[in-house]
């Protein structure tokens, strides 16, 4: 079996991390490649086997942890994997050793959060609604909540739709602009009634606001480069039945590999 490419930042040196796309898993049709949504028609058993060897690839021996997304501004604080039901929140965090948090996407951001010298670790799936709700400083505060501080996290924000790729129409802005004036350079002209929207500019900008100091933006496009990642809009263009979803992972080793 060859390991799926991993994707990771030097901003998040010293924890085990990575974004992972589509390569390198065993489902076929629309969800080819590493697909990991166990809300998408795939075959369970491919999902199952893209999710093993996605947390193998980042923080192998851990326990994989993730939620019944739902595009909120809540966060979960994580101390063992979830016994039955995944609760229904967007961004999780923890300072357990062992523990591969994790966040699906296809078109929104991934935010993974680290204070090393703290040992606390996060996780955030920043959508539109997400990012605009405050998902990611919900993250900080429950960041905060196991010991870190706001000026030692670091940040980092992975493949997501970006600007030339996200086309949305006066009311979407209108949100934006209502929420903030200042939103309004997140926005670029498109044609009449429309706007390109800096979804990752605007994740920047929040977790700037928020007093975060290092920010890692990678700049990769899940809209544009269909190779590599999986994209909900890309898909719903094509009309296609289904689409897939891609993780970012990160965890604290378990204290026996810290030896």
């Amino acid at each position: 079996m060859i390991a799926p490419p991993v994707i990771r930042t030097a901003a998040l040196d010293g924890v085990a991390h990575g974004f992972l796309g589509r390569e390198g898993g065993v489902s076929t049709g629309p969800h080819g490649g590493l697909n990991v949504g166990l809300g998408s028609d795939d075959d369970p058993a491919a999902v199952a086997e893209n999710r093993a060897r996605a947390t193998a690839a980042v923080l192998p021996g851990s326990r994989l942890v993730t939620l019944y997304q739902v595009h909120s501004g809540d966060c979960i604080t994580v101390t063992a994997p979830f016994d039955g039901d995944r609760p229904r929140a967007d961004a999780l965090v923890t300072d357990r050793p062992g523990l591969a948090l994790g966040i699906l996407t296809a078109d929104c951001a991934p935010v993974l959060f680290a204070d090393v010298a703290a040992g606390v670790i996060g996780a955030a799936h920043a959508g539109w609604k997400g990012a605009i709700g405050g998902v990611t400083d919900s993250t900080i505060l429950a960041m905060e909540s196991l010991g870190a501080r706001r000026d030692r996290i670091t940040a980092a924000i992975g493949p997501c739709i970006a600007r030339a790729s996200y086309e949305v129409d006066d009311a979407f802005a209108r949100r934006f602009e209502t929420d903030d004036p200042a939103n309004e350079r997140f926005f670029a002209p498109a044609r009449a009634g429309y706007h390109q929207f800096d979804l990752e500019a605007y994740v920047v900008h929040r977790l700037a606001s928020a007093g975060i100091r290092r920010i890692a933006a990678l700049g990769l496009d899940t809209y544009s480069d269909e190779e590599r990642f999986f994209s909900f809009r890309r898909a719903t263009h094509r009309g296609e039945p289904d689409y897939g979803r891609q993780i970012a992972l990160i965890g604290l080793p378990a204290e026996t590999d810290r030896a």
